[in-house]
């Protein structure tokens, strides 16, 4: 059963005060449970679903994190976000560089692949800190989708009119 956008919404404060409470960073938890810190934070902010098989890794990073807290988790979430985030600096400063090299990074998908599209799916994200030569701290956002080609729409291979479906 998917939840509703109040309900997650309700729980957030609780699974982060778990995280808090573990004294650890996204990284951390990333960390010791095999998955991204982008992933984490996703899970803890009610924007994806916990796999019963991570479960148990997950606990075992943030031991606050009840029974009640893993199955809500488990549970299809309810994506969405605030209209008002993207004036956070952070957010508003992401929105415009994909704004800003989108076009050209559309280009670039374009010839090294074909005419389609990055899944936002079937999807990895990560943000590491790294030091450049000139000793400047930097932030890695790293978008790792599948690449999904666009089809020609001819007839004879919409299923939907195949005379085998026909009833």
């Amino acid at each position: 059963m998917e939840e509703s956008g109040a309900s997650a919404r309700a729980a957030v404060p609780r699974l982060m005060a778990a995280k808090t409470e573990s004294g650890k960073s996204f990284s951390d938890i990333a960390a010791e449970t095999g998955l991204t810190n982008v992933y984490v934070a996703q899970l803890l902010r009610r924007q994806a679903q916990l796999k019963p098989d991570t479960a148990p890794a997950l606990r075992a990073a943030v031991p606050a994190l009840t029974d009640e807290l893993l199955e809500l988790m488990m549970r299809p979430p309810f994506r969405s976000y605030h209209p008002d985030i993207v004036h956070e600096p952070a957010i508003y400063r992401l929105n415009e560089a994909v704004m800003h090299f989108g076009e050209s990074i559309k280009e670039i998908i374009n010839e090294d692949f074909g005419d389609g599209i990055m899944s936002a799916i079937d999807f990895y994200c990560s943000v590491d800190k790294v030091q450049a030569a000139d000793g400047k701290v930097r932030v890695v956002v790293t978008f790792d989708g599948k690449y999904l080609p666009y089809t020609e729409q001819t007839s004879e291979d919409m299923s939907s009119r195949s005379t085998s479906n026909a009833s």
